[in-house]
């Protein structure tokens, strides 16, 4: 498994706060006024023509067989990591690239709806990130989070995101044993304590080094 340095993802449950993190850590960025590294905070799906097909689809308009969908989400990264200014480009000029799920999302939920095989054989060519933060929470915690939503999609129901929350941990070993650094959240508790925990688990990584 290749892994691409200066890489981050943040993966959870949906409700699990890996949005709002995301976008916190961005304000940290400009609050410390970083020169360098450059922060470039992303998400999957993408808001390319693939993506806004995919956040369609997640609203059952129109509903496709979730083997579509997973091949949607494997065409979707593969622009995300390899256009210009992508991820991996960015990476390689010396970008810290953060991005709100990634192939640990695919695996965990394509790999319920369509079995595990036809995930892990679209998504085996793409580089894994150096840094993995698993926000964890009680799927009945996050799903109170969602009723503020004005509608669900169509994974957004408890038992689902019950399913979920054990396949991601089930491969989490998977990730560590190929040398990837991952990061268990706590993400029940406070923004803030969330915060401070993404943060750090950043700052250990090399291309911070010169940068804080």
């Amino acid at each position: 498994m290749e892994i691409l340095d200066n890489f981050a993802v943040l993966e959870g449950i949906d409700g699990s706060g890996t949005s709002t993190q995301i976008a916190l850590l961005g304000e940290k960025f400009t609050l410390r006024r970083l020169q360098k590294p450059v922060f470039y905070p992303t998400f999957e799906p993408t808001d390319g023509v693939i993506g806004r097909l995919i956040r369609s689809v997640l609203k059952n308009t129109p509903p496709l067989k979730a083997e579509t969908l997973a091949r949607l989400f494997a065409a979707d990264r593969n622009e995300h990591l390899f256009a210009p200014c992508g991820i991996v480009e960015r990476c390689r000029q010396g970008e810290l690239v953060v991005c709100d799920r990634y192939v640990l999302s695919s695996l965990a939920y394509q790999g319920i709806e369509c079995g595990p095989d036809l995930p892990a054989g679209l998504n085996s060519a793409f580089p894994a990130p150096e840094l993995l933060l698993f926000f964890d929470i009680d799927p009945s915690v996050s799903q109170e989070r969602l009723r503020g939503r004005a509608s669900l999609e169509i994974f957004e129901h408890l038992e689902f995101q019950k399913k979920v929350r054990e396949r991601y941990l089930s491969l989490l070993d998977g990730y560590r044993n190929a040398g990837i650094r991952v990061e268990l959240i706590d993400a029940g508790q406070s923004v803030e304590k969330v915060a401070g925990e993404v943060w750090r688990a950043v700052l250990k990584m090399p291309i911070m080094q010169s940068g804080v």
